[in-house]
């Protein structure tokens, strides 16, 4: 199936959850807030969240720093 992520076009599995899907595109969970389809998605909804054919992501790192 295709998804959005970051404004680029992926083609994933089928049946991935949203932490699933990080994984496979090769990014850590860590510091980071995921939106789709323009609704912020809690961290505790990421394991039971299946991706859906043409869902869009935004997913952005938190920085530190001073």
């Amino acid at each position: 199936m295709t998804v959005t992520v970051n404004g680029e076009r992926h083609e994933v599995p089928d049946g991935l959850s949203v932490a699933a899907l990080l994984n496979h595109i090769g990014m850590s969970g860590d510091r980071v807030a995921i939106e789709r389809n323009l609704d912020i998605l809690p961290r505790a909804q990421w394991q039971e969240t299946q991706i859906q054919p043409n869902d869009i992501f935004e997913i952005v790192h938190f920085v530190g720093g001073g």
